[in-house]
């Protein structure tokens, strides 16, 4: 007899979460977007309303929701009863290229993803002037090497960067407002060519080498 209910308990169980209209999808709700639409994240995720939560393969739908180029990374949770939830870490763009073909400005991660298209470039993000085709760049080491060094300047000195060349990854050069040329290098011993660059700047000179640190250059 204890078997039976059990079995019965069992067997309600299993429908009431796969077969009952009450825990199915019925809302979902996208957070963390700005450059994605939310009926792209949406539509990639694959999960159509009224497919029981049980049956949803979260780990499925966040593979073709980071499918999507302006995604770092996403996580799609189920919210019971009927809810799923999709929570999106976008990319963020760091540098602005001319457009290949003309006509604008792609705008880039420092993973070299381009994550838009734009007529006039972002007065905060510096330009990389260099052209290549949809994808060319991704991964791309020099690039990444400028957008590192980006993220190491002085928040005073980030402001007024107009451009960042990278001939080679150890080779990251910047032109700031003014005409100033700064030859920063490569990556490496970032906090000591700040600090030499912040009291090297007070000469108000047009040049600087901070490359090789304790070895520093200006004129």
């Amino acid at each position: 007899m204890c078997a039976l209910a059990a079995a019965g308990l069992a067997a309600a169980a299993v429908w009431v979460l796969f077969g009952s209209p009450l825990l199915v999808v019925r809302s979902v709700t996208v957070s963390g977007t700005h450059l994605v639409p939310r009926s792209e994240v949406v539509a990639a995720s694959g999960v159509q309303p009224g497919t029981p939560l049980i049956r949803v393969n979260t780990a499925r739908a966040a593979a073709r929701i980071v499918a999507i180029p302006q995604v770092r990374s996403v996580q799609v949770t189920r919210s019971w009863p009927n809810r799923l939830v999709i929570v999106v870490r976008e990319r963020t763009p760091e540098l602005a290229l001319p457009a290949y073909g003309g006509g604008g400005y792609d705008l880039a991660d420092a993973d070299g993803v381009v994550l838009q298209r734009v007529t006039r470039r972002p007065a905060d993000l510096p330009l990389y002037p260099t052209v290549a085709s949809q994808g060319a760049l991704r991964g791309d080491p020099d690039l990444a090497a400028a957008a590192a060094v980006l993220a190491e300047l002085p928040a005073q000195v980030r402001r007024s960067v107009i451009s960042v060349t990278a001939p080679q990854p150890d080779q990251v050069t910047l032109r700031l407002a003014g005409g100033i040329t700064v030859l920063w290098g490569g990556t490496g011993r970032a906090r000591v060519k700040a600090r030499e660059l912040t009291v090297l700047m007070r000469q108000h000179l047009h040049y600087y080498d901070v490359s090789a640190p304790g070895s520093v250059t200006a004129r």
